[in-house]
């Protein structure tokens, strides 16, 4: 019991706040230098928060109607496409996927979810994870030892020691990645936020994956000159 409780601190505390040793320069999708660069338009997730703090949401328009798979697997779902403006986020959600946020560990959330099915970005419905890539790590928050292929990127995070993982379609922060602590034997451990997720059972349909629309600099109204303002002299 005692060696159990001490485990989940230590896992705790390196989803936190990272451990001493040197950051793992594998786990990162792309080089250090690149990844040193804000992972998210600072922009574009100031427009979102703006966005996400107004309960009433245009509705978004079908942008392409063909249902895309999302991996070699032929038991993977089909999703369809959308282009519009994100789902609405709670403050909590907000503080997480848009301000990189930690929740509190425990068992609520989908921590203990064994349920079959698939787990989706609560701002985009973006496809993560599989349920059959979840096991218990006993961390405090859900834990996968993979992703659905090209759902999530990996960035180095501010602290330099750990590698934060995020949504690949919206940038939304999800969690951390580790590697080496030997829990499976894909030897990864995605420590994702329950509340940057939302869950699908299997069998049901999945909400289509929303692509923001690009943004475009307004443009400006052409100036009317009058006669009055035509004939007064040039300064």
């Amino acid at each position: 019991m005692k060696l159990c409780s001490c485990l989940t601190l230590t896992l705790a505390l390196a989803c936190v706040v990272g451990c001493d040793e040197p950051l793992d320069e594998s786990l990162l999708n792309e080089p250090p230098a690149v990844a040193e660069a804000a992972p998210v338009d600072e922009a574009a997730v100031e427009g979102a928060a703006v966005e996400n703090a107004s309960e009433s949401r245009p509705v978004v328009t079908i942008d392409d109607t063909q249902s895309e798979a999302q991996s070699e697997n032929t038991d993977e779902p089909t999703q369809k496409t959308v282009r519009g403006s994100y789902n609405a986020l709670s403050p909590n959600a907000a503080f997480v996927l848009l301000r990189k946020g930690t929740e509190p560990p425990g068992d609520g959330g989908y921590t203990l979810t064994k349920d079959p099915g698939t787990y989706i970005c609560r701002q985009c419905n973006a496809m993560l994870y599989r349920a059959d890539q979840k096991f218990e790590s006993h961390c405090g928050w859900p834990s996968f030892d993979d992703e659905i292929k090209g759902a999530v990127r990996r960035l180095r995070d501010q602290d330099g020691r750990r590698v934060e993982i995020v949504c690949a379609n919206c940038g939304g922060h999800l969690g951390h990645v580790f590697q080496g602590e030997r829990l499976t034997k894909k030897n990864v451990r995605h420590c994702v936020n329950s509340i940057s997720m939302k869950f699908v059972s299997k069998g049901k349909p999945l909400p289509a994956k929303i692509v923001a629309k690009p943004t475009s600099a307004p443009e400006m109204p052409e100036e009317k000159v009058t006669d009055k303002a035509a004939a007064r002299p040039q300064e």
